[in-house]
């Protein structure tokens, strides 16, 4: 009798007697040269790798009413939602507000995060003119653009931003008193020339354990929700047989609700077999969700607000609810 207490001599003993495949495992592919360039999309600060075109303040205001506002608000104010606009100059004094225009070193940063992240429900779908006119009304939100202005991938990188000199990572994103995103310090120089790999896991060792795991981690892209829309849009093409009317299973897809949501487990938001445990046997539940999603909120299910969603006719808002409600198990 004998008993592994060290840790290292687990790993040895598991790494050991790990049965070793005769091939490797077939888990996934080689990229292609057009989707690593469609992924190759960073901006630096001096404005290497901004693409062509060019969009106005008046351009990005229609932009941001359609794709921004339901979260950020008309004018960027939204606080529960990471605030846009205001606060410049307010980071060292006793109210500090960290918004697009108080916080960004760089008016690139603007334009790269928009084009690879926004709109959270359906990133990389705007254009690079709108992602320009968008950033364009943002900046004018903030004053550092008239309303006049327009961007371009010469224009851009030429913005002096108000905290140009002042950009810190001593706070957390979205609130200064929180804890930071990151503690390690960025290595300017004498830094490692190579990077080895010192350990790897056994080949075949995570699909013998855990089986194919791609398809766990495909309902987290934006990619993968444009797929199912694509499927469900299928019945107007004739493609399958479908009704008139979506049904609701159809409409959180064509919603975008699929991006926070799943049917049996968390991801932003709640899975929606929990909101139905713990609504479907109240009184008034169907109108209290109603509400509760035309209107959004934050605190009942975690500190990520859900942006109002008042643009979607009521009817499938309440088609979609009682669809919710009937998952309780």
């Amino acid at each position: 009798m004998f008993r592994l207490e060290s840790p290292l001599l687990i790993a040895l003993v598991i790494a050991a007697a790990w049965p070793m495949p005769a091939l490797p495992v077939e888990l996934g592919r080689l990229a292609t040269p057009e989707e690593i360039a469609a992924w190759d999309i960073d901006v630096r600060p001096d404005g290497a790798g901004l693409p062509a075109g060019s969009g106005s303040v008046q351009e990005g205001e229609l932009v941001y009413q359609s794709q921004c506002a339901s979260c950020h608000g008309d004018f960027g104010e939204n606080q529960q939602y990471m605030a846009l606009a205001g606060g410049v100059g307010s980071l060292a004094t006793t109210a500090p507000q960290r918004t697009v225009g108080s916080k960004l070193d760089f008016a690139t940063t603007l334009f790269d995060y928009i084009n690879r992240a926004m709109p959270f429900a359906d990133s990389k779908t705007l254009s690079a003119s709108q992602v320009y006119a968008v950033s364009a009304y943002v900046l004018n939100l903030n004053d550092i653009l008239p309303a006049d202005a327009v961007l371009d991938q010469h224009s851009l990188p030429l913005i002096k931003m108000p905290n140009r000199n002042g950009f810190t990572l001593d706070h957390g994103f979205g609130r200064v008193h929180c804890k930071p995103d990151t503690s390690n310090t960025a290595c300017m120089h004498d830094c490692l020339a190579e990077v080895r790999v010192m350990a790897e896991l056994p080949p075949g060792f995570i699909a013998q354990l855990y089986g194919d795991i791609s398809d766990d981690f495909r309902r987290y892209s934006s990619q993968a929700v444009k797929v199912r829309m694509a499927r469900v849009a299928e019945c107007a093409s004739g493609g399958t047989p479908c009704d008139k009317q979506a049904t609701p299973d159809q409409l959180i897809v064509q919603r975008s609700c699929t991006v926070c949501h799943a049917i049996d487990s968390k991801l932003v938001g709640p899975a929606y077999q929990a909101v139905a445990a713990k609504y479907a046997a109240k009184a008034g539940a169907e109108i209290y969700l109603l509400n509760k999603v035309k209107e959004g909120g934050v605190g009942v299910w975690g500190e990520i607000p859900m942006p109002g969603q008042a643009s979607v006719p009521e009817a499938e808002l309440k088609a979609i609810i009682h669809w919710i409600l009937e998952l309780k198990q």
